[in-house]
């Protein structure tokens, strides 16, 4: 068998049993964030890499930045292999491009309403049951699978030539500052092509962006008994609520030109303030979440909210607010030097799905864009299903088709064979 693609597929499904029992056990330590004590998942991942022969390094956060940005402990992990003149443990002289693949082990909290344990790792009907089984602890395991594959058929004569990185961070839920943009700032790593996490059979090109605000109103407390000697802050919050809700139905008129955005949307998810029943509120906090297509320009995004809430506020005597910015997260949009990694991509897929894999945007928004930010060419593309919504990712009852891990191990690993080709 001399081709390389088929000894990839062959050596794939030779060791699957062994790559299932790998996502599971990652899924089988918690890692909801908030509150982000992530550090016990990658020292366990660390572990579970040895036993694959891979030096994880450990890359820890330091605690009080840690804590100051609102979570409890963060430990990214780098992983290199070099391939041809690279040496075998990609620490000499690259001679090729080096390729990272990114996935993120931090997830949101499981919620309420599921039917098999969100920490299970169940696996029922040919699916894995777990939080982050699908995003994104299933690209953990489909891109050291790839990996291994890749060191297999190396060593069976295919001739390689450049760098493998895993870079398995623990901080997409709150930005990925300090997860692949703290290795970055750093100096830690500088690859020349980036494939992340996916979520969808697509290989995603583009996405959003997205701000995020908390916006304090305040107002005067009182007994509910004599009310005008208080300040409703509430009926403050319901102007500022209408007024971002009118901004919202204005945003369905911008259109996006990128396949699979529509157009810009803002979402107030939270909502907490007064003290009693019995007495006028004195403060709300509003938390909102505003999405930015990829041709807005975020500084005017931000401007024009803030101008439209401190409007809102000074039509309501007595009221004021205050406004923070909790996150400005830039839209990720193709880069010059991507064209190669994404056909690589589009022909494997289509070659193991049986099916054209188009490039798309998605509203969602990712830490790929800090890779991006630095020149990085990327494309965002693993173990996902064909839909978003199909894998429950961040509702009840999460889950993966394994097939689906499979398939997208096959295709990650031809596209590295295909990149790193000698000659």
């Amino acid at each position: 068998m001399n081709n390389p693609h088929a000894q990839l597929d062959a050596w794939i499904d030779e060791h699957f049993d062994e790559e299932v029992r790998f996502l599971q056990a990652l899924v089988q330590v918690p890692t909801d964030t908030p509150p982000g004590n992530n550090a016990p998942h990658a020292e366990r991942a660390a572990e579970l890499l040895a036993g694959f022969g891979f030096e994880a390094e450990r890359h820890p956060v330091p605690a009080q930045e840690v804590k100051d940005y609102g979570l409890e402990s963060i430990t990214n992990l780098i992983v290199r292999r070099g391939f041809g003149e690279s040496g075998t443990d990609g620490k000499g002289p690259v001679r090729g491009p080096v390729i990272a693949l990114n996935a993120h082990g931090d997830v949101v909290p499981p919620g309420e309403g599921w039917t098999h344990g969100p920490y299970s790792g169940d696996i029922v009907d040919g699916k894995l049951y777990g939080r982050a089984s699908a995003v994104s602890k299933s690209d953990f395991a489909s891109f050291t699978f790839a990996l291994r594959a890749l060191e297999a058929i190396e060593a069976g004569g295919a001739r390689l030539k450049g760098g493998v990185e895993l870079h398995f961070t623990y901080d997409e839920e709150f930005g990925g500052e300090l997860g692949p943009g703290w290795l970055l700032e750093h100096g830690l790593t500088k690859p020349d092509l980036l494939i992340a996490a996916g979520f969808s059979y697509q290989v995603v090109t583009a996405h959003n962006g997205c701000l995020q605000m908390e916006v304090t109103v305040h107002g005067k407390m009182a007994h509910a008994a004599i009310p005008d000697t208080g300040i409703d802050a509430l009926q403050g919050a319901v102007a500022v609520l209408n007024a971002l809700y009118a901004q919202n139905t204005l945003y369905k008129q911008v259109r996006s030109n990128v396949e699979g955005i529509t157009h810009p949307y803002l979402n107030v998810g939270r909502i907490e303030g007064g003290t009693n029943t019995n007495v006028v509120p004195g403060k709300v906090v509003l938390k909102l979440d505003r999405r930015m297509i990829p041709e807005e320009d975020p500084a005017e995004v931000e401007a024009t909210i803030r101008r439209v809430i401190n409007d809102a506020a000074a039509a309501c005597p007595g009221i004021s607010v205050e406004i923070k910015r909790l996150l400005l997260a830039r839209s990720m949009q193709p880069l010059p030097g991507n064209k190669a990694l994404v056909e690589a991509l589009q022909r494997n897929g289509q070659a193991v799905f049986g099916e054209p894999i188009p490039t798309s945007g998605t509203p969602l928004y990712t830490d790929v864009r800090l890779y991006c930010e630095r020149g990085i060419p990327a494309a965002i593309y693993g173990a996902g299903p064909r839909t978003v919504l199909e894998s429950n990712a961040k509702r009840a009852d999460e889950h993966l088709v394994l097939e689906d891990l499979r398939r997208a191990t096959k295709v990650v690993a031809r596209t590295l064979a295909d990149l790193l080709a000698a000659g």
